[in-house]
């Protein structure tokens, strides 16, 4: 007979967003848009090259980044 007492059963690691999460995320993401154009253009006008992640990466990487950090406090 296996005793639970001393291990007891895991918890789902993966973390649950709710859909307040995704609104945030969502204002985020639209908000950054823009800025990640202009410096998406100035990048590729200073490096004269495309191989640059697009603003879209860049919006979503910014969302993702501050989305949690709004959670956290």
């Amino acid at each position: 007979m296996t005793d639970i007492t001393s291990t007891p059963p895991q918890k789902p690691t993966g973390r649950r967003r709710c859909t307040e999460y995704w609104v945030y995320f969502t204002l985020i993401f639209v908000l950054s848009m823009p800025s990640a154009t202009i410096r998406w253009v100035r990048d590729i006008a200073r490096r004269q090259t495309l191989d640059l992640r697009g603003p879209l990466a860049r919006a979503w990487a910014e969302a993702d980044r501050l989305t949690p950090i709004i959670f956290s406090v």
